[in-house]
């Protein structure tokens, strides 16, 4: 794992211009590419939930409610769990979020990349290490709630919510990525997800 804890969060990203490209599946079928369709589904769930978390930073950012009420707002939603067992914005969608990738890293991309005979190595490391992006920006976020928390100030909000825009960028790209690049792959070696 790649020490991404001194980078600023400008050098967070997913370089999307050094993005291999998947091999194709000649084999897979259209069944295959809807089983692998599965993947873009449980995608659109966590976006859903960001979406939700990007709608109460931008109630803030636009001034209707101060950065000090984000608390009682965010305990007014559905989200009210996720401040009261995490303590923080994304709390348990950023735990599943880092689940499923532990999950695709362990062991979806190497079942792929042995099914496949290492054609998609490039693939699954360059995603490997978008995951990476992906954990760090969660650390930071979980870090920033916390200072947040202890003191409500505009500077600390700021630095939450340009941390969260971030981490929603960086994830909304690498889960098109992937599906883009794996769909096919996924259907017809894993039989779907």
């Amino acid at each position: 794992m790649t020490d991404l804890s001194n980078q600023t969060l400008d050098e967070l990203s997913v370089d999307e211009a050094a993005r291999p490209k998947a091999p194709p599946v000649p084999e897979a079928t259209e069944i295959h590419r809807r089983q692998g369709g599965q993947l873009a589904a449980i995608h659109r769930h966590y976006l859903r939930e960001m979406g939700q978390i990007g709608a109460i930073l931008t109630r803030i950012e636009a001034r209707h409610a101060p950065p000090e009420h984000l608390k009682q707002l965010v305990l007014s939603l559905d989200m009210a769990e996720n401040f009261r067992v995490f303590g923080s914005l994304c709390g348990r969608e950023c735990q599943v979020l880092k689940f499923h990738h532990d999950i695709e890293s362990s062991d979806m991309f190497p079942r792929i990349e042995a099914a496949g005979g290492g054609r998609f190595r490039e693939v699954v490391a360059k995603l490997k290490a978008e995951h990476e992006v992906v954990h760090e920006l969660i650390i930071r976020l979980n870090h920033a709630a916390e200072a947040l928390a202890e003191e409500p100030s505009e500077e600390n909000f700021s630095q939450a919510g340009a941390i969260f825009r971030k981490l929603e960028a960086v994830v909304r790209s690498h889960f098109g990525y992937e599906e883009t690049e794996l769909s096919e792959a996924i259907g017809y070696y894993l039989g779907s997800i």
